[in-house]
């Protein structure tokens, strides 16, 4: 359904309004990224990096990183380059979205993604829907041989963050 169109009174007001807004001092602008046209949408995945058989035999979950890494993710210094939330998806979407996020950021050169799972419903444990799908099922998504590649390590996010809600998925450097 397409946005409603202003009226003439509305389109008065507004242009009233929109005449008193000024910037913020002391801050940068931000220009609006415009959205990717058609012919920029990629249709193919980017060549995943070559990996050793040892590093992609530890689990995502429990691969290590220098300790660089493991002080800023513990003590909530670490800006995600990307983020993706995944509340209100299917757990067939989720996937697709966090499949796609994934070959984005690594093409893009981003190391550090914060994936927003959620922890699943409270209460109504008895019901017939699964509660916390997604959140249960990232790092099996990860360990498939179509993301494994590009992650290095998954570690549970910051409070700051999100906190047992969300996790970091570190991605390997391109080389």
């Amino acid at each position: 359904m397409p946005p409603r169109r202003l009226g003439a009174d509305e389109e008065a007001a507004w242009s009233r309004v929109a005449a008193t807004i000024r910037p913020l001092t002391g801050r940068p602008r931000v220009k609006a990224q415009p959205a990717p046209r058609v012919a920029e949408i990629r249709e193919t995945p980017p060549e995943p990096p070559r990996v050793s058989r040892q590093a992609l035999a530890k689990p995502v979950d429990a691969s290590t990183l220098d300790g660089g890494w493991d002080r800023r993710l513990r003590g909530g210094k670490l800006a995600p380059d990307r983020s993706i939330d995944l509340h209100g998806y299917s757990r067939d979407q989720a996937y697709a979205v966090l499949s796609r996020a994934i070959e984005d950021a690594a093409l893009s050169g981003h190391r550090a993604l914060l994936v927003v799972t959620g922890k699943g419903a409270k209460g109504d444990e008895g019901g017939d829907r699964p509660r916390g799908v997604i959140r249960a099922n990232l790092p099996h998504w990860l360990e498939t041989p179509a993301l494994r590649p590009y992650v290095a390590a998954l570690r549970p996010a910051h409070p700051r963050h999100g906190g047992s809600g969300a996790f970091y998925i570190i991605l390997r450097r391109a080389r």
